[in-house]
């Protein structure tokens, strides 16, 4: 029981603690263990609307998540193809039930602390298989790839780039910008603490670092623009001028090597390293087909919205639609947005784009203008600092989702939703001027 006590954190509310316990658990072993990693968030999710039936179902924010169920399936009947429409579903339904349960469920700081530690301590055996991947030409054996739900490719996926063990790059990506951003905002935290642990911060140190150097390594240029933004985010947020003015002169110096005329993006290629201003130019990859450049994908999911701006063609639509129009198989446009409004009609993407911006906007209300029955100043501001780095998070997903769509990846898709749950359920619970809903 001992040991139990110093893994996992307990939960305020005794009824809740059977779920609290699984949803650590659960997001422990997720990264790694998949189907392990769901069960025990499903059994989180299930105690917690066991206990919370009533509060969930009278609550007029998860009103709006069952009228945007409802128009979902509405428009799933009306799709071009309906059985993909169906499926589609299944990326969006289960995780309105999520975001109920765990927005119920997380109600501290300490929950968001001790969440955003579980995420980072997972990202490293992440990074160490995707260092191992590249470096050392590292796969799983076929018969692992079953049980564990992933496969580590040798050089990475595309070659060259690290994947680590999810499917694709780019995904790999959008994990990482998560995790190196919570990262980032413990190790700030640990630095205002009243008794600064020196090896913590070691470590959380060293988690920062790994997580940047694998993102820089997947070769994504959107997350290497978004984890710029993040640290210029928390620099300004805690009044850092010189990061301030340092971090944009970094994201300066890359932007003109690789877009300035000469002979000045020539002089500062001297400097810049050659791995960012290629990449960010393209050079890379040349002569793209049309049908995979992104303004192509972009242009025709446009043209779908226009063409059934009230239901549009239904979830899932767009990659048969894409395939008879460019004899091309894509799994999506490239942006989450686009894609959503194209599937889903104009009234899908404008109350989905407003219920999250209600949550968003509390939340920022929140951080302005947060009181606390702690009257310690310290606790305050490392509570807001977490609170502010689920914040950053969040929006990096979101920033993320405008050039590619995570929702078909299961880990991706559920850590959005919880950052988000994490977010809404601290707004309901902590004292503001308003009620939440």
């Amino acid at each position: 029981m001992g040991k139990k006590r110093v893994l996992l954190q307990q939960h305020s509310t005794a009824r809740l603690q059977t779920a609290w316990s699984l949803a650590q658990l659960g997001l422990l072993a997720f990264p790694l263990v998949p189907i392990l990693g769901a069960l025990g968030i499903f059994l989180a999710l299930v105690d917690t609307w066991r206990h919370k039936y009533r509060n969930i179902v009278n609550s007029p924010l998860y009103w709006g998540l069952a009228i945007l169920a409802t128009w979902l399936v509405l428009t799933a009947i009306f799709a071009y193809d309906r059985v993909a429409a169906t499926l589609g579903l299944f990326n969006f339904l289960p995780f309105f039930i999520l975001f109920a349960a765990f927005s119920t469920l997380i109600q501290t700081p300490a929950q968001l602390r001790q969440l955003a530690k579980i995420l980072v301590i997972t990202s490293i055996p992440a990074i160490v298989l995707g260092f191992g991947q590249l470096l050392l030409n590292w796969t799983t054996p076929a018969s692992l790839s079953g049980v564990l739900g992933w496969t580590l490719v040798a050089q990475g996926n595309p070659p060259g780039r690290m994947a680590s063990v999810f499917m694709y790059a780019n995904i790999l990506a959008g994990y990482l910008v998560i995790t190196f951003i919570l990262a980032l905002g413990l190790w700030l935290e640990g630095l205002t603490a009243k008794v600064k642990q020196i090896n913590n911060n070691k470590l959380l140190l060293m988690a920062v670092v790994g997580n940047f150097a694998a993102l820089i390594l997947t070769n994504s240029r959107n997350a290497w623009a978004i984890a710029c933004c993040a640290i210029f985010a928390f620099a300004v947020y805690q009044g850092w001028r010189w990061l301030v003015m340092g971090v944009s002169a970094i994201i300066g110096a890359i932007f003109l090597a690789a877009f300035a005329p000469s002979p000045l993006n020539n002089l500062l290629r001297t400097v810049v390293p050659q791995f960012f201003w290629v990449r960010l130019t393209d050079q890379l990859y040349p002569n793209r087909p049309i049908p995979f450049l992104r303004t192509t994908q972009w242009q025709f999911a446009l043209s779908l919205t226009q063409q059934r701006p009230l239901t549009g063609w239904g979830l899932r639509n767009f990659t048969p639609l894409y395939e008879n129009h460019m004899h091309v198989w894509l799994g999506h446009p490239h942006n989450f947005f686009l894609m959503f409004a194209a599937e889903t009609g104009i009234l899908g993407i404008v109350f989905l784009s407003l219920w999250v911006g209600w949550i968003l906007f509390r939340s920022i209300q929140l951080l302005r203008n947060w009181q606390s029955i702690n009257s310690d100043e310290i606790q305050i501001a490392q509570d807001k600092l977490i609170f502010f780095s689920y914040l950053v998070a969040f929006f990096a997903c979101v920033v993320f989702n405008t050039v590619d769509v995570t929702i078909f990846d299961l880990r991706l898709n559920t850590l959005a939703w919880i950052l988000l749950a994490a977010i809404c359920g601290v707004c309901k619970h902590t004292h503001i001027s308003k009620p939440f809903l």
